[in-house]
């Protein structure tokens, strides 16, 4: 499968993935307090289901985690090392290109992580 911007959601399970011009956008069904359950969960969802090339340069980096009802005990430094760790090596080759991270948790209509990486050059990113 090659990743084209402006493509469809891919995945079906609790994990979902689109490629947006000079990056990659994830949405994540449900939320647990253990930021460790999203490393192998995100991981094997690019292996399997969205495949994708790391590209160099500096990324930015947003990740919204959205709850219903009470504010969930999810470090979100510990999310954020989580998600990155799981990400690496399939948007980005390696965490230290993050140029610009901004991490938040909001009342939402469900419970649910987002995370959007763009690079910092996207004009110059060919698909």
């Amino acid at each position: 499968m090659s990743v084209r911007p402006g493509q469809d959601w891919a995945g079906r399970g609790k994990v979902r993935a689109r490629a947006i011009a000079g990056g990659v956008e994830i949405a994540v069904e449900g939320v647990t307090t253990q930021a460790r359950y999203y490393k192998p969960l995100v991981y094997e969802f690019f292996r399997k289901e969205f495949p994708t090339r790391p590209r160099w340069g500096d990324f930015e980096v947003e990740i919204r985690l959205e709850y219903l009802g009470e504010v969930p005990a999810l470090d979100l430094d510990n999310l954020a090392k989580a998600l990155l760790d799981a990400t690496k090596g399939h948007i980005f080759f390696d965490d230290s290109q993050v140029a610009r991270l901004l991490c938040e948790r909001v009342s939402g209509e469900r419970d649910r992580i987002l995370l959007k990486a763009v690079r910092r050059d996207a004009g110059d990113d060919q698909p």
